[in-house]
């Protein structure tokens, strides 16, 4: 339920790091992190440097266009107190999210952030931070706890829409009513680092922006105000008040971190398919790249040449992955993932080339090109295995179906 790092530092979604023992050994980190990323540190730089993620429509591919603030000003001190009133209005309706039963919550699974948008009890939230949940509390600024479920979710998006059982007359509070400008000033409020219910202020730094991985939400609110893990869903405000934006991911280039919020309206067709109850999965096939491998998700062509250098991954760049989840349509596909010998040499593993005929170089694409479609979809992948080309059809099933 933490706040998703587009480092991949800690918890959130995406592929996970499930990958064959013999991967993580010893030489073949020396030998790929050393050899190779020591060589090309663009590389490792690109890694954290997505441009979440995250969209309602699949996925688009990296490089959208942003409006961004090259330098955004100080919050001026007329600024800042007006954000600290606003706060203090504001805080009755926001929650603090913990995956437990509201009478049994002295160890939760997570913690996480929501708001109230509606009387009756509606929450939005990130979809990340009650993903899973067996059973969910919601806790008030007064500290009482009560039951929440889960109406409905977008997961490529990653909102979510709860039904709180809150006493009739809890403050909630109203979405916007337009869209945000580059430069506005931005109130977080949220349960990040153990705190409760705190604000995190800073201005709108960029629309439209764009994780770089399709399994992050693309088309986001970038904000520089100190988001941390356990911020994850709760409000980003604007100076009147309104959520403008459900806080998403964080970013990491060296030492600097920026936050990313999915933008919301009044408007906004993704609340009303949430309250008709929708519940969207974001397509897969069940695949993981991890280990010594987990920063290459963004590995150019010239970079499988040389990796193929070391790993004898052959003459024809593509994507590799390292593990397959049980009862995926990957496993029942018979894909396969890499196994190196002791020399750490490839002796199996299957590289993708392209889905549906678009030409894919690696495991970024590749998840970029699945997220075009939706489960149940049938998509058709060329496959080079054994000196062979394979075309292997895949029927997507839904994020929530596979665990890896």
């Amino acid at each position: 339920m933490n706040l998703r790092p587009a480092s991949r530092g800690s918890a959130g979604r995406g592929p996970q790091r499930a990958f064959p023992a013999r991967l993580s050994g010893v030489p073949l980190r020396r030998a790929l992190l050393g050899a190779l990323l020591g060589t090309l540190p663009l590389w490792a730089a690109a890694q954290t440097a997505p441009p979440a993620a995250p969209t309602a429509a699949p996925a688009t591919a990296p490089g959208v266009a942003e409006r961004r603030a090259v330098t955004p000003a100080p919050l001026t001190a007329s600024e800042t107190a007006r954000l600290q009133e606003l706060f203090q209005k504001a805080r009755p309706a926001t929650l603090r999210i913990e995956q437990c039963a509201p009478d049994d919550c002295a160890d939760p699974d997570g913690v996480g952030s929501a708001v109230l948008i509606s009387a009756d009890g509606l929450a939005l939230t990130a979809y990340h931070v009650v993903e899973g949940a067996r059973t969910l509390s919601a806790q008030t600024l007064d500290r009482k706890r009560y039951a929440a479920e889960v109406i409905g979710y977008n997961d490529q998006d990653d909102l979510a829409l709860l039904r709180v059982k809150v006493p009739a007359g809890t403050p909630f509070l109203p979405l916007a009513t337009g869209a945000p400008g580059v430069g506005n000033v931005a109130l977080a409020i949220g349960n990040g680092g153990g705190a409760f219910l705190r604000p995190k202020t800073g201005r709108l730094t960029a629309l439209d922006a764009d994780a770089g991985r399709a399994d992050f939400p693309p088309g986001t609110l970038e904000l520089n105000a100190p988001v941390v893990p356990g911020d994850s869903g709760g409000p980003v405000l604007n100076a009147s008040g309104q959520v403008t934006g459900i806080v998403s991911y964080i970013r990491t280039d060296g030492r600097r971190s920026r936050a990313y919020a999915v933008p919301v309206t009044v408007t906004d067709p993704r609340l009303t398919a949430l309250k008709a109850g929708e519940k969207r999965d974001a397509p897969v096939i069940g695949i993981t790249l991890g280990g010594p491998f987990g920063d290459l998700f963004f590995l150019p062509e010239r970079g499988f040449t040389e990796l193929s250098r070391l790993l004898k991954l052959g003459d024809t760049p593509g994507a590799f992955f390292t593990g397959v989840s049980r009862g995926s349509p990957a496993e029942r596909a018979g894909l396969q993932p890499l196994r190196l010998d002791a020399n750490d040499e490839r002796v199996s593993g299957d590289i993708v080339t392209a889905v549906n005929g678009k030409r894919i170089v690696n495991f970024s694409e590749f998840q970029y090109a699945v997220r075009a479609f939706r489960p149940g979809d049938t998509v058709t992948l060329t496959v080079l295995r054994s000196g062979r080309t394979l075309q292997v059809p895949v029927t997507l099933t839904g994020r929530s179906q596979v665990r890896n």
